[in-house]
C-alpha cells in the first residue's frame, strides 16, 4: 500500500484549517478556529521637523481592523476592500481610538492619507500635527481594545535623534511622552 506524501498531508491540514476557519453562523464539519491567537497593533511615530508633525505608519491585523469597524458602527459584518470608499469610516475611527493629546489635554489633528493592504495585515498612514514642544503631551492608544481584552498596541516614536516605545492596552490606553 502506498501512503500519500507528507507534502499532501501539508496540504491537508492548511486545507482543514481555512475550512474551519471564519466558519461563525455557517454550516461547518469543523469548529471555528482562529486566525491568528493574538491581538496586536503597530505604531511608527516619525517626526519632521520640516511639516512639524508625525508621520504614523499603523500595521493592524485585517480582521481584527474589520471587527471593530462593524461593531464601532453597528454592522453584522463589515469587510474592508483596497479602495478608498471606507475611507470615512476608517477616519473616524482612527481620530476617536488613536490621537496625541497636547498639554491642553485637547487632540492635535488627525489626517488620513490611506490605507494598504496584503495577506492579513492592513498598513494605516495618517499625519498628526505638533506644532509646538511635546512638553505635556500623551499619547492615545485604544485600537481594538473594546473588542479584545488581550490587545495590545505597540506605539514606537522617533523624535529629532531619539526613540520611545510606549505600551497600550485595555488597562493602560494613555502614555505621557516623555522625550523633554
Amino acid at each position: 500500500m502506498r501512503f500519500p506524501s507528507p507534502k499532501f498531508f501539508g496540504c491537508f491540514l492548511v486545507f482543514l484549517y481555512l475550512l474551519g476557519s471564519g466558519q461563525e453562523g455557517k454550516s461547518s464539519p469543523f469548529p471555528p478556529t482562529p486566525l491568528h491567537d493574538f491581538h496586536t497593533s503597530l505604531a511608527e511615530l516619525n517626526y519632521n521637523p520640516d511639516t512639524k508633525s508625525f508621520e504614523v505608519s499603523l500595521r493592524v491585523f485585517t480582521d481584527d481592523f474589520e471587527k471593530a469597524l462593524s461593531q464601532a458602527n453597528q454592522l453584522d459584518k463589515f469587510y474592508l476592500d483596497k479602495g478608498k470608499k471606507h475611507n470615512a469610516l476608517i477616519e473616524s475611527y482612527l481620530k476617536e481610538h488613536f490621537y496625541l493629546l497636547n498639554a491642553k489635554n485637547q487632540k492635535e489633528a488627525l489626517v488620513f492619507y490611506g490605507k494598504e493592504m496584503e495577506a492579513d495585515i492592513t498598513w494605516l498612514y495618517f499625519e498628526i500635527s505638533v506644532k509646538k514642544s511635546l512638553k505635556g503631551y500623551q499619547i492615545h492608544n485604544s485600537m481594538f481594545t473594546e473588542v479584545f481584552a488581550d490587545q495590545i498596541n505597540m506605539v514606537n516614536f522617533f523624535y529629532l535623534k531619539a526613540k520611545k516605545t510606549y505600551l497600550c492596552t485595555r488597562a493602560q490606553i494613555q502614555h505621557s511622552i516623555d522625550f523633554e
